[in-house]
């Protein structure tokens, strides 16, 4: 009797299951892109802005006790009073408290960084790329919905809807102005109090000057009282040009920076829409990556050295084997 052959057990519907087949939505492959959202690089503190702020601070105490001063000179709950409450009330007054509310939300921007790579990204629309130049930019619909920035999901959504180029342009580009300007606004939140705390800490001086004036009986406190009056003045200084206004350029360095990446996203799903080749995509997005390539080659100058090949083996790249090194014997043929 003949051997019967071995048959595959059916799934469910009958059909003999394929091992080792993919499934159609099927996991993230080794880059991690079938599930449409970006590698998240995590929130990590902005070491700049932590050591900027040591630094400051370290030297005007520094500065200050190489004069013969003392830290308690200076730490006057009244002079701060005067400065913050007065800075932050005139910031009330200049501007809507919607605006102040979101400004105060990006505060933390000021002292974390999220870290999201460009290269990265690229990588997850050439993913698309691919696949819309293999099976069409309607395939990419199931996926969109898996993107996690909302400015991506958005701009391939209208893509894969068949919205026509220019209008998706324009679309587009009219939510990064929308956004710039948002931003440009919460910055201009700090810069206003920037401007406001030297003012507030002169009122704070002028406000110690006054109750000195009440005692120039005693000439030795009066002395000690002018000196004390000029600490809110300090005060002022300090918030005005080593929090308020830094915190200002930093918030419009995070907004150039989002800027940029969304007009990259914009670019890449323009450039599906249009069916380009993902190489020329790739060449295109290429630009945008310039400073981390800049910064990985010379992290690699700096840091890392090349392997010492073990004792015995060929260098990489030469003709031949070391000497006296046997030779391979040749395989034999079947």
């Amino acid at each position: 009797m003949a051997d019967q052959p071995v048959t595959k057990p059916a799934d469910a519907r009958g059909k003999p299951e394929a091992k080792g087949k993919p499934d159609a939505k099927g996991k993230a492959d080794a880059k991690g892109t079938a599930e449409g959202k970006p590698k998240a690089g995590g929130v990590r503190p902005d070491l700049a802005t932590i050591g900027g702020l040591i630094v400051a601070m370290a030297g005007i105490l520094g500065g200050m006790l190489l004069e013969g001063g003392r830290v308690t000179e200076i730490m006057q709950l009244t002079a701060a009073m005067i400065v913050l409450g007065g800075t932050f009330g005139a910031v009330m007054i200049t501007t809507p408290l919607s605006l102040l509310f979101s400004a105060v939300k990006k505060l933390p921007l000021v002292f974390l960084d999220k870290a999201v790579s460009t290269g990265e990204v690229v990588e997850e629309i050439l993913s698309y790329a691919t696949r819309a130049r293999k099976n069409g930019i309607v395939s990419l619909e199931a996926d969109v919905e898996k993107i996690a920035d909302p400015f991506l999901q958005k701009a391939l959504s209208l893509a894969v809807d068949g919205t026509d180029l220019q209008d998706l342009r324009r679309m587009m580009d009219l939510e990064l102005h929308l956004e710039e300007q948002r931003g440009e606004a919460e910055a201009k939140v700090f810069e206003a109090a920037g401007g406001y705390a030297p003012t507030l800490g002169i009122i704070g001086a002028v406000l110690g000057l006054i109750q000195v004036m009440k005692h120039l009986e005693n000439i030795d406190e009066v002395g000690k009282g002018i000196a004390v009056a000029f600490v809110a003045t300090v005060y002022g200084l300090i918030t005005a040009n080593i929090v308020m206004l830094p915190a200002a350029n930093k918030l419009k360095a995070r907004l150039q920076e989002s800027i940029r990446n969304k007009e990259m996203m914009l670019e890449g799903v323009c450039s599906i829409a249009e069916g380009l080749n993902p190489k020329l995509i790739k060449s295109k997005l290429e630009a945008y990556l310039r400073e981390e390539l800049e910064a990985e080659s010379k992290k690699k100058q700096k840091g890392e050295k090349p392997a010492k090949a073990p004792a015995g083996a060929p260098a990489k790249g030469a003709a031949g084997a070391p000497a006296g090194t046997p030779k391979a014997a040749p395989a034999a043929s079947r």
